[in-house]
């Protein structure tokens, strides 16, 4: 067990008053000599206020056909708001999304969910990332899995190499655009090149709000935007920054735009570079002029 994860367990243990500071310490060594009282006081400011969603999971490491149990526990719960849980892999895919309802959420906050590890989206060894919301709250854990496949990409060009992006960045098209929402979660973005526009696939089950500020390298002179395909008036606009009102169920909303940086830029002009590369030598070995004689 580690720290973080200790940490959001003595919170729980600690406000319910179950456990001794004999026994804190053997759970958190680091704090040996805290007080009964001091726990107690930290458990509240997690729950309370810095932190008002806290998960974690029965242990660190998993196989690959094991059940992944993950716990939580919500500070403030409103009895109408489900706990939505994704998980990403190792490539930054989309495992699996589940969803907790209110009435499986206990009246003190707290809720469970089991995640089967077995499956073809599970197959490859590394680092998963389980991310919960809650509303507008989130927390986010990670689990190692061991004992299947392990992946080794193979890049034909640096360009190839998918990046990284930060957790308020969504991936589209390679691109990384920062974002915030509430009322539901990202699933998947790409840039359509046809109609200059930015595509977004997300989950929701409450009425929210999608925030995008792409970089203007990326999308540049954005005048509309779709919701399930109608256009939407509730939209707000500050300079390349687009807030958008959403209704719950909503599953795609589309911003457009004047500009948008070509999906395949960096690979198209390093195979044009090649190519003009490939005719000069050839021309040079051969000693012919590439007009036509007569």
């Amino acid at each position: 067990m580690n720290n973080r994860t200790s940490f959001a367990l003595l919170a729980i243990l600690a406000v319910a008053g179950t456990m001794t500071a004999s026994a804190y310490a053997q759970v958190l060594p680091e704090c040996i000599d805290c007080s009964m009282e001091e726990i107690k006081e930290e458990a509240n400011r997690i729950l309370l206020g810095d932190l008002p969603i806290v998960v974690w999971t029965d242990a660190e490491g998993y196989g690959h056909s094991d059940t992944i149990t993950l716990t939580g526990k919500i500070a403030n719960i409103d009895s109408v708001s489900p706990v939505l849980v994704r998980v990403t892999s190792p490539l930054n895919s989309i495992v699996t999304i589940k969803q907790i309802s209110p009435d499986d959420i206990a009246d003190d906050g707290s809720f469970e969910a089991s995640l089967n590890t077995a499956g073809s989206k599970w197959k490859y060894d590394g680092t998963y990332t389980i991310q919960v919301n809650y509303g507008s709250s989130n927390d986010k854990i990670k689990v190692e899995l061991t004992g299947g496949v392990a992946y080794e990409p193979k890049f034909a060009t640096p360009a190839q190499k998918p990046i990284s992006c930060g957790d308020n960045e969504l991936i589209a098209s390679e691109q990384c655009i920062p974002y915030t929402i509430s009322g539901g979660i990202v699933t998947g973005a790409f840039i359509n090149t046809k109609d200059t526009s930015v595509v977004i696939n997300i989950e929701s089950t409450d009425d929210g709000i999608l925030t995008i500020n792409p970089a203007k390298s990326v999308q540049d002179g954005i005048f509309a935007v779709l919701v399930d395909g109608q256009e939407s008036d509730d939209v707000e606009y500050d300079g390349n920054m687009v807030t958008v009102m959403f209704p719950a169920g909503t599953e795609q909303i589309e911003v457009f735009s004047t500009f948008v940086i070509p999906e395949f830029g960096a690979i198209a002009a390093m195979i044009l570079a090649v190519a003009i590369i490939s005719i000069i030598a050839v021309s040079a070995r051969s000693r012919l002029s590439i007009m036509p004689r007569y």
